[in-house]
């Protein structure tokens, strides 16, 4: 089956947008979960929690959008939130269908409206917040995952949480994860 996707890109791969992922040659290696537990939980301990922290919660997802439809992607790590399967389902699924500007998206209760697009991340707004100054996501995909990161405050605080979650994506891409 054929897959277009124009708004993430595998920097390995070097690809431009609208490309034709079934034709990657990659050439991905077998995966190191052992790296990819050590280094969420060193990073974990040191953006994620409550007080102080630029996250208030992470999610780190199976991601391959190559593979089989068939194939429901599942959670890697979780931190600060809880998430179900079938949500997970239909997150990825809003991913696939391409139209960030167009639907909104769920993790948990909240429902996330997209605010703004770059080449491999994506950041969304919570539209049902009862915090003041708001709630935020933002997406990251590397070659094997999405990264979610959640964090509270306005549009302007979300400097820190795109640092932490740019941070974690960098460790991945060392190994092409």
């Amino acid at each position: 089956m054929t897959m277009l996707f124009s708004l993430f890109h595998f920097p390995q791969c070097r690809f431009s947008s609208a490309v034709n992922l079934s034709a990657c040659s990659c050439g991905r290696k077998t995966m190191d979960w052992g790296f990819v537990h050590r280094i969420w939980d060193k990073w974990a301990s040191n953006y994620v929690g409550s007080s102080g922290q630029p996250l208030r919660g992470a999610l780190l997802i199976n991601y391959d959008p190559t593979g089989p439809a068939r194939l429901v992607s599942t959670i890697a790590e979780e931190e600060g939130i809880q998430s179900y399967p079938i949500e997970l389902s239909q997150f990825v699924g809003y991913v696939n269908r391409n139209k960030l500007r167009t639907e909104s998206f769920f993790i948990g209760l909240n429902q996330y409206l997209v605010s703004s697009i770059h080449e491999s991340w994506f950041g969304a707004r919570c539209m049902n917040t009862s915090k003041p100054a708001g709630e935020g996501a933002i997406v990251m995909q590397t070659a094997a995952f999405l990264l979610v990161g959640l964090y509270e405050g306005s549009i302007g605080s979300a400097s820190r949480p795109m640092v932490a979650v740019d941070q974690f994506a960098w460790q991945l891409g060392r190994r092409n994860l």
